[in-house]
């Protein structure tokens, strides 16, 4: 037979009644055997996966796949040789073919106001150390201020025919959000920023030493001959 809680209301009359409960008890039991199966069922998993952490039932459970992810994203992706991008010309280039470079990696725009100088001081870096061993790839990106509005064939025409660039320029890319490229989220991963991991601008630069390792990582604002040094430090030439 169905018992009910007693509960009580205080009415205008100051008297203290009683009053039946809002759900029966043998409601409560269903529930509670539910909420016992799918507590079962989800802890079963979760011991395959993990040891329980104090998050709640799914808490381990979604943890653990994106540790898995994670790790796997970086067993697959080690260094910057790991990665595949496209030219300007949609074609692939596997990064691995500068194994043995030291590289300098930078997001690039044709109308920013740090353009003439990077693109001046990187074409300079480049004729001077290109043949120790330096190569310098460009990554146009329209994420800052939409300052790289053209197509690829505008962006090489401009960089090219004005700022004499010889070094790769490669198919234009996000550096940030989730449609950013995998080889910028590496790069990202591998060393954060100042004030978090996002790129703040246009010209952020990455050195990447002749294994593919990131080993520095400088601001828009930092020259490209400011950092003369830190590159023939990778050379062998300081």
């Amino acid at each position: 037979m169905l018992r009910f809680a007693p509960h009580f209301l205080l009415h205008k009359n100051h008297f203290l009644r009683p009053v039946a409960a809002s759900f029966p008890l043998s409601r409560r039991i269903l529930s509670d055997k539910k909420q016992t199966l799918l507590c079962s069922s989800q802890v079963s998993l979760v011991s395959l996966l993990t040891p329980p952490i104090k998050t709640g039932l799914l808490g381990p459970v979604l943890c653990n796949l994106h540790s898995v992810r994670a790790m796997a994203g970086q067993s697959q992706n080690s260094t910057v040789h790991d990665f595949t991008v496209k030219d300007a010309r949609g074609n692939d280039v596997d990064l691995s073919q500068y194994k043995g470079k030291t590289l300098l990696i930078v997001n690039v725009a044709s109308q920013c106001g740090l353009t003439n100088s990077n693109y001046t001081e990187l074409s300079q870096l480049y004729g001077k150390y290109k043949d120790q061993g330096l190569e310098i790839l460009a990554f146009p990106c329209n994420q800052f201020g939409a300052q790289e509005p053209g197509n690829n064939e505008q962006i090489l025409e401009f960089a090219c025919t004005r700022f004499k660039a010889e070094y790769p320029i490669f198919d234009k890319v996000d550096v940030n959000g989730k449609d950013a490229a995998p080889l910028y989220k590496f790069l990202k991963s591998s060393k954060g920023g100042l004030f978090g991991d996002n790129i703040k601008w246009n010209f952020s630069k990455f050195l990447v030493d002749k294994d593919g390792n990131v080993v520095d990582r400088y601001a828009p604002t930092t020259s490209p001959l400011s950092i003369e040094k830190d590159i023939k430090k990778l050379l062998g030439s300081a």
